[in-house]
């Protein structure tokens, strides 16, 4: 497995700081989040995003994601959706990215009509992201947030170009165990968020390994089933500003996911 993380827990940082953050401390790669606030967007111009791709070219870190926030199973018309993940497939493909990161956002609709928008607007946007050599992952979150349910639309798709992102919090947060959620997903996966937090009423991010959550056992289920894909740390400074800055625990991280990994072995 390959370790990344999520500029999430960067929000300002410009990208040679965040290559080079990646590289100092042995992570293979780096989750960009594409908000028009932050320094990677999709209004970004070519010149621009060459210059991205040179910079962690140099650093040789793989952008192994473009975080985009379009809300496949959200009530309302299809076509701005198709727009926006459009717009995000297309910023990934000239980033090098292999995935652009969705999410469902269905939480006002019953669940089967969250679940038929999705799908629908997932085969709708997968051939073309197929076509540019970018997966449509949709991660497990708010309407849609244990594996089963995520799994239960990206089913419906039957299309390479969409898959699923497993995020550790949310499946367990659903009360889904990590040997479940990683049944359901295992044929659509893309990659695998981890976190770490207090407890279920507390998500405030914590250290990895400082918090509840199964971060061991998910990464034994993986092992056990030599899955040898991405793990990306996603630590939400962002929306927590209180917490301590990410670039002092990133060695600290990338240590506690190589042990893990071998403890799993």
């Amino acid at each position: 497995m390959r370790f990344a993380f999520s500029t999430l827990g960067v929000p300002e940082l410009p990208v040679d700081q965040v290559a080079r953050l990646a590289a100092d401390n042995g992570f293979h790669g780096v989750e960009l989040r594409a908000s028009p606030e932050g320094p990677v967007h999709t209004g970004l111009s070519a010149d621009q995003r060459a210059d991205v791709v040179a910079e962690f070219g140099k650093a040789g870190i793989e952008i192994l994601t473009v975080a985009g926030y379009a809300t496949v199973a959200a009530a309302g018309d299809d076509q701005p959706v198709l727009d926006e993940i459009a717009a995000g497939v297309t910023l990934a493909r000239d980033l090098g990215a292999s995935f652009l990161r969705v999410f469902p956002g269905g939480k006002d609709l019953p669940a089967e009509e969250a679940d038929a928008l999705a799908a629908r607007r997932l085969a709708a946007a997968a051939p073309a992201a197929a076509d540019l050599g970018v997966r449509v992952l949709l991660e497990t979150h708010d309407s849609h947030r244990a594996g089963a349910d995520v799994a239960r639309v990206v089913g419906r798709v039957g299309h390479t170009g969409a898959g699923a992102l497993w995020d550790v919090m949310h499946t367990w947060l659903a009360g889904e165990q990590p040997a479940a959620s990683f049944a359901a997903l295992a044929p659509y996966l893309g990659y695998v968020q981890v976190k770490d937090i207090a407890s279920a009423a507390d998500t405030t991010p914590l250290p990895l390994g400082a918090g509840a959550l199964p971060l061991a056992e998910t990464v034994e289920v993986l092992s056990r089933a030599e899955w040898d894909g991405w793990l990306c740390w996603e630590y939400e400074k962002r929306w927590y500003p209180q917490v301590p800055e990410l670039p002092g625990l990133l060695g600290a991280a990338q240590e506690h996911l190589a042990r893990l990994l071998m403890e799993s072995a």
